[in-house]
């Protein structure tokens, strides 16, 4: 089983170097003390969540801390090209369904989409809540999978805020059930961006369609079948990843 990860913040473990001791304390300290009960001897890594990794050997328990001696200290690139999901909003949880799955399998960005069809509506209170509660998702997620890096969680958008994302990336796709083309086989740049826009449970209305494809994104499907919103985007982003990074 590969070593745990604590995720901390960023700039938490600027200028540590291997060979340097560190104490992890606070909520992931607690946690590893108190609940995973690291023993001395027992391999972890800390992260940042921007990119930066710390491999560390356990010295010293204490009742919600550790001391540890590090070992390799490094760095790793952003990976290319950057995988930015635009998950349509959706009810009974299943937007964060798909961000959390789409974390586990590489996505670098997730767009909280306000769709015509998306039955669930952010104002307000409700809005500053419901995206705290998405980034919460997101930084669960990366830890489970290990992952250095926590994808963002970008404002919450309309189709107006959407489209120009699209305008710019490198490769923009739109999945949809009655595409032709099949996201298996679209090749993929080496670099840049590559946005794919997801709708909620209704779909993606035919206004949504032709703004999307108006601005440069291809409309795609992903088998003969028809996803709900919370796989259809996780399923997208295992394709790509197969593409691009699983070699």
């Amino acid at each position: 089983m590969t070593a745990p990860l604590f995720l901390l913040e960023p700039g938490a473990l600027d200028g540590l170097t291997a060979g340097a001791s560190f104490t992890l304390d606070g909520a992931e300290g607690r946690h590893a003390a108190t609940v995973q009960r690291l023993a001395p001897g027992e391999l972890l890594l800390l992260a940042d969540g921007a990119g930066l990794v710390a491999t560390a050997t356990v010295t010293a328990r204490e009742q919600a801390a550790l001391h540890l001696y590090v070992d390799v200290v490094e760095r790793q690139p952003p990976p290319e090209p950057r995988f930015v999901l635009v998950q349509a909003l959706a009810k009974g949880d299943r937007d964060e369904q798909a961000i959390e799955a789409a974390t586990e399998l590489g996505v670098d960005e997730v767009v909280p989409w306000q769709a015509e069809r998306s039955v669930v509506v952010w104002r307000g209170d409700r809005a500053d809540r419901a995206h705290a509660k998405w980034r919460k998702v997101v930084r669960a997620a990366a830890k489970q999978s290990r992952r250095a890096r926590v994808p963002e969680v970008a404002p919450h958008a309309r189709l107006r805020d959407v489209i120009p994302r699209l305008e710019a990336a490198t490769l923009a796709l739109v999945l949809h059930e009655d595409a032709t083309e099949p996201l298996a086989g679209v090749e993929l740049p080496d670099r840049g961006e590559v946005v794919v826009v997801v709708g909620p449970e209704g779909g993606i209305t035919d206004t949504e369609l032709a703004a999307c494809t108006q601005a440069g994104a291809r409309p795609v499907r992903l088998g003969h079948t028809v996803l709900r919103s919370s796989s259809a985007g996780p399923a997208a982003l295992a394709v790509l990843s197969a593409a691009a990074r699983w070699r």
